[in-house]
């Protein structure tokens, strides 16, 4: 599946995935893949399971591809840049 990151607390290491009118999937840092953390609004691909006090997302990772339409460049400017020029 694939979302986005709706909250996450760095100091409690979880966190919510968005799940459009449901209820939000609950992540966990220890079922992130190659990373400590997750910003708010990044997109992710994950695994959603069904726990006993609601959905958790299992193998959540950061999703770098581009959909078409979406303007995701990881948070750099999309001015072009002109020789010598710093902006």
């Amino acid at each position: 599946m694939q979302t986005v990151v709706k909250k996450w607390f760095r100091d409690k290491e979880f966190g919510y995935l968005d799940n459009g009118s449901g209820p939000d999937i609950m992540v966990r840092k220890a079922d992130l893949v190659k990373c400590q953390f997750l910003k708010v609004g990044v997109t992710v691909t994950f695994v959603c399971h069904i726990h006993e006090k609601g959905l958790i997302a299992k193998k959540v990772s950061i999703s770098y591809e581009n959909k078409p339409g979406s303007h995701n460049n990881g948070g750099r400017s999309t001015k072009p840049h002109r020789f010598g020029v710093m902006t």
